[in-house]
């Protein structure tokens, strides 16, 4: 979901690259949307694969970043914590709701990315990832909070179905709270942002600009989830499954 640090390469390489990028690309949401439409066992043993591919990357992070070997057996540890908690979360949701939260983390990366292109402005913190500016984080702040907004929505409307009634967009406009699914979605948005820069961070102290080469353009899974480690998180123990 969120992006590798941003290093300035010239167009000619960006453009011979996207190729290569947009095959990459069709090819991770061919898999995964498969995943999430079977749904059950074969979602949670295809996130619990990511999850430890993900963590593979971080040790290899970890490793590089540190010869200390207590440091590295702690931070090994709270990895395991933080990685292994994001994929229980994701595991006890409904596919529903992995898609919902899966889609808030893409709005935000897709939101920064175009607000800080268009607006600039200063940079949260460039020593750690340079091309991360406060107009982007409220970019994806907003692009978070529109996503789960009309996410609400369609499931309050799916929901008014099954009423006695039938389904009425009136009623789904009525009974969905959009303040509520505004804010979260903003807090999401941070809590993805934050994943991001702390990838970003362990990536600088290990010297290295991708957490792998497993995905050609792309870099490794940990570049690709970042993001969501901490919303899935979040998500889940505000579902109340953490």
């Amino acid at each position: 979901m969120a992006g590798a640090d941003s290093v300035e390469v010239p167009l000619a390489v960006r453009t011979s690259d996207l190729p290569k990028r947009l095959a990459s690309a069709a090819v991770m949401l061919a898999v995964a949307g498969a995943a999430l439409w079977a749904g059950g066992p074969v979602l949670d043993a295809f996130i619990v694969l990511v999850a430890l591919a993900c963590f593979v990357e971080f040790v290899f992070l970890v490793v590089r970043a540190t010869p200390n070997v207590p440091y590295r057996l702690a931070a090994l540890l709270a990895g395991a914590s933080y990685i292994g908690l994001a994929a229980y979360a994701l595991t006890a949701m409904h596919g529903v709701y992995v898609m919902v939260v899966v889609g808030v983390v893409v709005c935000t990366d897709t939101g920064a990315y175009f607000a800080g292109r268009a607006i600039g402005g200063p940079k949260i913190a460039p020593s750690i990832s340079p091309s991360k500016t406060w107009a982007g984080l409220i970019g994806g702040m907003a692009a978070a909070s529109l996503w789960l907004v009309f996410a609400m929505l369609a499931m309050t409307y799916a929901i008014s179905r099954l009423a006695g009634t039938g389904p009425s967009f009136g009623n789904a406009l009525e009974q969905a709270h959009f303040g509520i699914a505004a804010l979260v979605g903003a807090g999401l948005a941070v809590a993805a942002q934050a994943g991001d820069f702390f990838e970003s961070w362990l990536k600088r102290r290990a010297g290295v600009k991708d957490s792998s080469r497993l995905i050609p353009g792309h870099g490794g899974i940990f570049d690709r989830i970042d993001g969501l480690l901490p919303a899935a998180i979040i998500a889940a123990w505000l579902m109340g499954l953490t």
